[in-house]
């Protein structure tokens, strides 16, 4: 029998990965897929439960979709992901309305869980999480001119705040023949824009030990037909030589290095289980502004670990002040249960730590105000993303803006301009961190 499957993604873009496996799992056995939850027979729910504005979130997801379900507009709710695999205890006493649970290491399983839904059953599969599969087909949907390509799962860092490892097992790399065969499909389709993420892509492939490298890797996806090439995320202690040199040499992979240092105090990056010191990430920044000039650097930052007080954080603004990082993300710490962090003393209180992102926040501000304001009158090329209706322009985004979390570019044009073409573009104004200007005949 087929069913109608809604399915909703929470959380980062590996996320959205599994949600696009699962599906193309629905789809192929028969099933049809939909991205509305409205009427349909199950709704499947791929939560995120990092941090506690991500568990709020998915928690508010389950209860919108348990109101449909009491409208008798929904048959069945099944949670799957990080918050399925992190609480399940919890999802079954205190959110009732859920009727399937399917962790980490058991999205495959989606094609059979909605079945047993549909048979009154209560499916509930938590595979090995250090033993998905990852080669899986995908129903991709993002705009078809840009894709991710997940190249691992998982993590072996083990940071001390992070419970990414609990969540989504050791770090395993994919292998370089199914990666190409993947990114060739998605080339012949048409995708301009290749996003390529793991938790860690720096590690790619030393777990495999055939000699396989990220550098490796990149240097063969150069030789498809893509136009911009897009990394996230590379930890600082890893980026060798070899990789600098690839990303400098070849035209495709964008200029924009997502390197997460979370602080620059070496006591505070001991306490996070980072394996870089400040003078260290320093030194990389300097090899990569050397090696490309135009590098644009963005980062993520945590205020308010255990033990930093004022001295630690000023040093953290002092340093971002000295290096003018263009991209920043910052996040107040998250005290989740099971890390090493949250068990520490000294812990910061919660009004302190956000008062400490909001100030990182306007200095941050004022150094992307600086980058843009820099980029007047030149001319920079944008993939365009469509017509912006309400702004009465077209947007887009040039290399120094990934997908969702950076600026945009607004900018008129005489003709049309196709959603996913690449057009030259002079920039005349900025607009709150968006930068304004007209398309270059």
């Amino acid at each position: 029998m087929s069913y109608q499957i809604a399915f909703v993604s929470l959380g980062c873009a590996k996320n959205l990965v599994n949600t696009e496996q699962m599906m193309a799992l629905c789809r192929n056995a028969g099933h049809t897929v939909t991205g509305n939850p409205e009427g349909a027979d199950v709704a499947v729910l791929n939560t995120c439960g990092f941090i506690e504005s991500a568990k709020s979130e998915a928690i508010d997801s389950i209860l919108e979709l348990a109101e449909l379900k009491k409208k008798g507009k929904l048959k069945k709710l099944l949670v799957t992901g990080c918050l399925a695999q992190r609480y399940p205890d919890d999802i079954r006493t205190e959110l009732p309305e859920v009727d399937g649970l399917l962790g980490t290491g058991s999205y495959t399983g989606v094609v059979p869980a909605v079945e047993r839904l549909m048979a009154g059953e209560r499916p509930e599969e938590f595979g090995d999480i250090h033993r998905t599969y990852e080669d899986g087909e995908r129903w991709v949907t993002t705009p078809p001119y840009t894709a991710y390509l997940k190249i691992a799962e998982g993590c072996s860092n083990g940071c001390a705040f992070c419970v990414i490892p609990r969540l989504r097992g050791k770090y395993r790399s994919r292998s370089m023949a199914a990666l190409l065969s993947e990114a060739e499909g998605l080339a012949r389709r048409g995708v301009k824009e290749l996003i390529v993420i793991a938790q860690d892509i720096t590690r790619y492939g030393l777990d495999l030990g055939d000699g396989t490298t990220l550098a490796k890797l990149l240097s063969a996806l150069c030789k498809l037909d893509f136009h911009w090439i897009r990394l996230h995320y590379l930890y600082p202690e890893a980026v060798t030589d070899e990789l600098i040199e690839v990303i400098a040499r070849e035209k495709k992979i964008v200029h924009y290095l997502d390197i997460p240092i979370q602080h620059a105090n070496d006591d505070i990056l001991k306490a996070m289980r980072r394996r870089s010191t400040k003078a260290e990430i320093k030194a990389l920044f300097a090899r990569l502004r050397a090696a490309m000039p135009d590098v644009v650097i963005r980062t993520s930052l945590i205020c308010g670990l255990p033990g930093e007080g004022e001295a630690e954080f000023e040093e953290l603004c002092g340093f971002l002040r000295e290096q003018k990082l263009q991209r920043a993300g910052v996040f107040r710490f998250s005290p989740e249960e099971g890390t090493l962090a949250a068990a520490m003393v000294n812990q910061v209180d919660p009004e302190t730590a956000e008062r400490r992102v909001e100030l990182v926040a306007d200095l941050q501000s004022r150094i992307m105000d600086e980058y843009n304001e820099a980029r007047l009158g030149t001319c920079v090329e944008v993939l365009c993303e469509g017509f912006d209706a309400a702004a009465g322009c077209y947007v887009g985004r040039t290399y120094a803006d990934s997908v969702e979390i950076d600026g945009r570019v607004l900018f008129t044009a005489a003709g049309l301009v196709p959603a996913g073409e690449f057009v030259w573009v002079r920039v005349t104004g900025v607009s709150d961190g968006d930068l304004t200007g007209e398309i270059e005949e």
